[in-house]
Formats: C-alpha cells, sequence, structure tokens
C-alpha cells in the first residue's frame, strides 16, 4: 500500500484539531461546572517558563496550516493570537480544519521530495524535503502542543483521557 503526502497530512492533521476541539469543549464545561472562571485554565501552564494553554492551541493550529500551506507551495493566511476564550480558541481550529481540508491531493501529493523553506528564528530557517518536513517537523510539533495542552487540562482536573486524545477510531 502507498500513503500519498495529502493521506499523511490532511486526514491526520485535521482529527488531530478536532480531537483538541473535543478536549477544549471538556475544560470549557469543567470550569463552569466546578464555577470558576474559564480564564484560568486558558492561561495555565505546566511549568512557569511553558507557554500557557491558549499559545500551546495557537501553535497547534499554526504549525498545522503552514506546514501544508508549504508543502502546497502556498502561504497560510495569517491568524491573530487575540484569542482569550474557549469559543474564540475553538473557532480558531475550526478555521484551521476548514482550510486544511480544501486542499485537493492534486495540491500536496508529489511533495515528498519539494525543497521546503522553514523558518527556525531570528530571520533564519532551514532547508529540508517534504516528506521529512512532515514526518519530522509539522507532525511532531503538532503532537507536542496538542499534548501539552491536553496535559494542561488535565493538570487542572479535566476529566480527559487517553480517548479523548484518540478520537472517535472510525
Amino acid at each position: 500500500m502507498t500513503l500519498s503526502m495529502h493521506q499523511a497530512s490532511i486526514p491526520i492533521l485535521s482529527r488531530t484539531l478536532s480531537n483538541l476541539i473535543a478536549i477544549l469543549k471538556k475544560g470549557e464545561a469543567h470550569a463552569e461546572a466546578k464555577g470558576f472562571d474559564p480564564t484560568v485554565l486558558i492561561n495555565s501552564r505546566l511549568y512557569p517558563d511553558m507557554f500557557p494553554l491558549s499559545k500551546q492551541i495557537q501553535i497547534a493550529s499554526d504549525v498545522s496550516r503552514r506546514g501544508v500551506a508549504r508543502l502546497a507551495g502556498s502561504e497560510a493566511p495569517a491568524m491573530e493570537d487575540t484569542e482569550t476564550t474557549f469559543p474564540e480558541l475553538i473557532d480558531r481550529l475550526q478555521k484551521s480544519i476548514d482550510y486544511l481540508t480544501a486542499f485537493t491531493p492534486e495540491q500536496i501529493n508529489g511533495s515528498e521530495t519539494k525543497d521546503v523553506q522553514v523558518p527556525i528564528g531570528r530571520g533564519e530557517s532551514i532547508t529540508m524535503q517534504g516528506w521529512p518536513f512532515l514526518q519530522f517537523f509539522v507532525l511532531p510539533n503538532v503532537y507536542f502542543h496538542v499534548t501539552t495542552t491536553y496535559d494542561i487540562l488535565r493538570h487542572n482536573g479535566v476529566e480527559v483521557g487517553k480517548r479523548d486524545f484518540l478520537g472517535n477510531p472510525n
């Protein structure tokens, strides 16, 4: 069986962001049920030098959109990092999913060996081929920030489990 670049990116990223939406909804419901301000969760972090939950979501969204756009040879539209509520964060993720799922296989397939410029900060970038870029940069980054979001919520008492992270198997 052969796996195309489209199959290795769009369904995986959109499902992961969809699962993150479900996790965020549980976080919002938890704050409501316990009677505390939801921004407590949105501003929570696992350690003082780590980004808060809101930034984790923004990064997962950005890496997904920008990664696929680079594979397609396009530029992802910018999103302002201004979300301060669960509905705003959920809306950002939904917009990211909509953006991802608008790409056709023809736009992504064949990018396995395409050179992709990857910004690494301070105006610097590295060049990677498409498949290693997806496999070793995009997917691990997205999983890291989604996992960190999950961990922040779980650490704060939100009842989420492995099934929430993995989503519905169908």
